[in-house]
């Protein structure tokens, strides 16, 4: 028997001639006697084995158990992809041993719950494979629209020791002898990161919020996707958004599983953009009982969806105090500021604003929710060394993925969701 060191994935298989080395999943087994047939599955695919021979009599093998083969790749019309192989010897790596909870066929359905907890097996599925393949190329466009734009990758802790948006709803974690906090975001490291002088910075980091969400848009860890620019205003971070949210898009058009997921999958042509105010009147046009100054929900975020018939859109220019202290005002008309909102099939998607960078304004836009500068002044002091303007935004990556592929729940898109009431596996 060769070494155990597969050489071929099942997908090469198709195109070799000849000898071939493989290994995988029994997909399927059906004993005939003299003759015994496998189907194989790997991450690439699926292939048919064919086992004749004394050696292979006694063979039994359980749908799961891992294999190792080498064998001689021949034409077959009526086998998977038009290609077999002929066994000369296989080895059983590893045996099932109990009764599968999650038929990884598809043929029997599972609970979400269910399939969370034994998520190894959900993943052998092809469907909740491809799901992630997709949502791997949307982080793969997300950072090659980055570096295209000569955005340079950080990397900002997770640990912090004070909560990095001020809000209570922090996880805790003890630090040696002291109290810690689990971040909630980058804000506050990618903005030293551009007063730093990287000026252009992007990063993929999760977050983690303590909100007793039970939603299927809302979980507890969430990996966000961000970026922050000194020298631009709010128009030229919504430029970015765009662009960058649209090259996103494309990356998983490219992809024929994204249609297999969806078969109504588009790439918007642009992403229009509404005042704040402008949606308020929208939805008050429609019937829709709204109140400027608050933030909207997400039957509201719905409701917008359908009347304005666009999948993706900004809202931008809200109202000052519905929004993070460290927001830009508008000048002129302080009750707005310059944050704005990428909005995709009835779902906020990402959020961002230009930035206050000048103390003394953030000290005042502090005080105006009622809060103590003294508790942020691990925040302040990095803008009192001198601080340029800027801007920057922040996308899910589990809810563009859920919208793009239209699933239900966010937990499809995420490959060990945590929540309220899962922590494992």
């Amino acid at each position: 028997m060769e070494r155990l060191v597969k050489k071929h994935t099942v997908r090469d298989c198709y195109n070799v001639k000849g000898k071939v080395i493989t290994a995988g999943f029994v997909h399927e087994f059906r004993n005939l006697g003299k003759i015994k047939f496998v189907i194989l599955r790997d991450w690439t695919g699926i292939i048919q084995l064919v086992l004749k021979g004394e050696k292979f009599k006694d063979l039994d093998l359980n749908r799961e158990d891992v294999i190792f083969i080498v064998g001689t790749t021949k034409a077959k019309g009526n086998a998977p992809n038009s290609v077999e192989i002929v066994v000369e010897e296989l080895e059983v790596l590893s045996k099932v041993r109990k009764k599968l909870p999650v038929d990884t066929k598809d043929l029997v359905k599972s609970e979400l719950e269910t399939r969370l907890n034994y998520r190894f097996l959900d993943l052998r599925r092809e469907k909740i494979k491809n799901i992630f393949l997709v949502k791997a190329e949307l982080s793969k466009a997300f950072s090659d629209a980055c570096i295209k734009r000569r955005f340079v990758e950080i990397h900002p802790t997770e640990i912090v020791g004070a909560a990095t948006e001020g809000g209570a709803d922090v996880f805790e974690v003890k630090y040696f002898e002291k109290k810690a906090f689990l971040a909630q975001s980058p804000q506050l490291y990618k903005q030293m990161a551009v007063i730093g002088g990287l000026e252009k910075v992007f990063m993929k980091t999760h977050v983690f919020r303590a909100e007793k969400h039970n939603t299927t848009t809302h979980l507890n860890e969430v990996l966000q996707m961000d970026i922050e620019c000194a020298f631009i205003d709010d128009r030229k971070a919504m430029d970015y958004l765009e662009e960058i949210f649209l090259e996103m898009l494309r990356g998983a058009n490219a992809l024929e599983i994204t249609r297999e997921l969806n078969p109504d999958f588009e790439v918007p042509k642009e992403v229009k953009r509404y005042t704040y105010t402008e949606i308020v009147d929208l939805l008050k046009e429609n019937n829709v009982e709204v109140k400027w100054g608050e933030d909207f929900s997400k039957e509201q975020e719905k409701k917008m969806f359908e009347i304005l018939e666009e999948e993706a859109f900004i809202i931008h220019e809200w109202p000052t105090l519905s929004r993070a202290f460290y927001s830009m005002p508008k000048e002129g008309d302080e009750e707005i500021c310059l944050a704005y909102d990428l909005m995709y099939k009835g779902l906020e998607i990402a959020s961002g604003a230009q930035r206050i960078h000048i103390p003394e304004m953030l000290e005042e836009q502090l005080k105006k929710r009622g809060l103590s500068p003294k508790d942020f002044e691990f925040y302040l002091e990095a803008f009192r060394y001198g601080a340029p303007p800027h801007a920057g935004w922040s996308i899910g990556l589990e809810r563009i993925t859920m919208k793009a592929l239209n699933l239900q729940n966010i937990r499809e898109a995420t490959l060990f969701p945590r929540d309220r009431t899962r922590i494992t596996p």
